[in-house]
């Protein structure tokens, strides 16, 4: 379930090949991307389109990072989700699923021979496709037909059919537009909070902030949930651990105090307990263990 920044990073790094470097050239890696028009594009960030990928290994560790998508697999056997301790298979997926914001890592295949669409939506922006709150949607990994009946295997036998990569994207577009456009519909006061939370996750003061919108405590953190998929908190934290895995990232030489601080951690120590709950690692064994690739790291 590779995003596009994956896909974008292995595409264009110089150390990467399809298989290896004797036969690239026979079997080059397919990724193309495309962002769709007003009025979908306020609520999907992209589509992409890949297959050819064909890492070392075979399972990731898939981090946290507040988006939700649909997978649309053309392969026909199922993809599984693995128990992230024992590596062992507990959930199958077929052909087409959602997945929802995480508030937790989840171990999942790295991608190695598939062929996949995805429909990546804009954070917390996911809620008029989807015919339950999103809260409901957080943490979970559900097959098209239990959400939609069989709309969405439809898409897909119909994206089969279809040579170029191109007009694929365009039979999508013309499908969401074609379900979906009914429910679109703006909130205000979250599209807000989230516009602030993902801005300045290192500054961001949520009692202010909801003040500033004006609703209760309650209400807002009930309209939140149903939007996004989680608290305002929650997803504050996700947003600032990103950050942090970001400027990790980035750095030639990491400096911890530094990145806690300039992510908006408390201490050093909720920077820690924090990192290993969305990571399954401490800070230093992630920056052993990373391989360059934001939000996925190869366990087995």
């Amino acid at each position: 379930m590779p995003s596009l920044q994956l896909l974008l990073r292995l595409f264009l790094s110089p150390s990467w090949t399809p298989k290896s470097r004797a036969d690239a050239a026979n079997a080059p890696m397919i990724l193309e991307t495309h962002i769709p028009c007003f009025p979908l594009a306020q609520f999907v960030d992209h589509f992409v389109y890949y297959e050819g990928y064909n890492p070392e290994h075979t399972i990731d560790r898939f981090l946290p990072d507040g988006n939700t998508e649909i997978i649309i697999d053309f392969d026909d056997g199922p993809q599984y989700i693995y128990d992230n301790q024992t590596l062992r298979e507990i959930q199958a997926c077929h052909h087409v699923w959602a997945s929802g914001v995480r508030t937790e890592y989840i171990s999942i295949p790295s991608g190695k021979h598939a062929a996949m669409f995805i429909i990546a939506f804009k954070k917390g922006m996911a809620y008029p496709f989807f015919p339950l709150p999103m809260n409901e949607m957080s943490d979970r990994v559900v097959d098209a037909d239990l959400l939609w009946g069989n709309d969405f295997a439809f898409l897909r036998e119909h994206l089969l059919g279809i040579k170029e990569i191109a007009l694929k994207f365009i039979a999508a577009e013309k499908f969401l537009l074609q379900h979906f456009q009914r429910n679109f519909a703006l909130n205000p006061s979250v599209d807000y909070a989230l516009a602030e939370i993902i801005r300045r996750p290192d500054q961001i003061n949520l009692a202010r902030l909801n003040q500033k919108i004006g609703y209760s405590p309650r209400h807002f953190i009930r309209m939140f949930k149903e939007q996004v998929g989680i608290t305002p908190k929650a997803y504050l934290k996700i947003i600032r651990f990103q950050k942090a895995i970001s400027e990790i990232e980035e750095s030639k030489q990491v400096n911890w105090t530094g990145i806690s601080q300039d992510c908006g951690f408390y201490d050093q120590a909720h920077f820690i307990n924090d990192f290993k709950f969305f990571s399954g690692f401490t800070p230093e064994e992630y920056l052993r263990r990373k391989n360059g690739v934001l939000n996925y790291v190869p366990v087995g």
